[in-house]
């Protein structure tokens, strides 16, 4: 059986993961967040004490580290560390930060490449992440490259760590959305792109449901 993948990509803070799990509900299709699993990679590396920007730090840790992604009775997506679900812990700041530094190891993405292909071979996918469309699955069905004005997506960051309980500011998430997208982009091992066949959606000033309905719309035209 041939299995239908999508995939969405942008910058931090677009909104890739709302609109993915609710395009993935909409289609019955299996949700893959795959920054989540660079999240916890990257906690792995801060729980061991490891700079999550240097390989030789770690290198020594792939061997050692369970990732394991479980969609639950929920229908959401769980990421565990071992036996530990680590889903809400992996959203922290310092997480986050740790992740994107994580990322940028070539060996890394070699690593995890596996893990994230196998899952577009065995369901229908909503994948998203920052090279899904131009590295992880270049033959997807559809690709989207979501995006956002930085001022847009550092507020729907900041409600949503304030939500969570972070004890944050507006300007330092700012700042920290504006230094991901330049190092996101500046990485030499897959660099964050729009994929040349994927669609531009940009959802600056749109409310969730309109975002939703603009992507709906971009998904069901590409499968006509």
């Amino acid at each position: 059986m041939k299995y239908n993948s999508i995939a969405i990509d942008g910058p931090s803070g677009a909104g890739k993961s709302t609109m993915a799990k609710r395009i993935a509900a909409e289609l019955g299709y299996l949700y893959v967040d795959t920054g989540a699993i660079y999240r916890t990679l990257g906690l792995f590396a801060l729980r061991n004490n490891a700079d999550p920007g240097k390989w030789e730090d770690v290198e020594p840790l792939l061997p050692q580290i369970s990732i394991r992604m479980d969609h639950g009775t929920d229908g959401l997506q769980h990421m565990y560390l071992g036996n530990e679900d680590v889903t809400e812990e992996i959203r922290r700041p310092e997480v986050s930060t740790a992740a994107s530094k994580i990322s940028a190891i070539p060996q890394v993405r070699a690593f995890l490449m596996d893990m994230q292909r196998d899952l577009s071979k065995q369901h229908h996918v909503v994948m998203d992440g920052r090279d899904i469309g131009t590295v992880v699955l270049p033959h997807a069905n559809v690709k989207i490259f979501l995006t956002a004005s930085a001022e847009d997506r550092a507020q729907r960051r900041y409600e949503e760590l304030l939500s969570r309980g972070n004890d944050t500011d507006y300007e330092t998430v700012l700042a920290d959305i504006l230094e991901r997208d330049r190092r996101d982009m500046g990485r030499e091992a897959a660099p964050l792109r729009q994929a040349e066949d994927a669609v531009l959606v940009d959802t600056t000033g749109n409310s969730l449901e309109e975002s939703f309905r603009i992507l709906l719309q971009v998904v069901r035209e590409c499968f006509q």
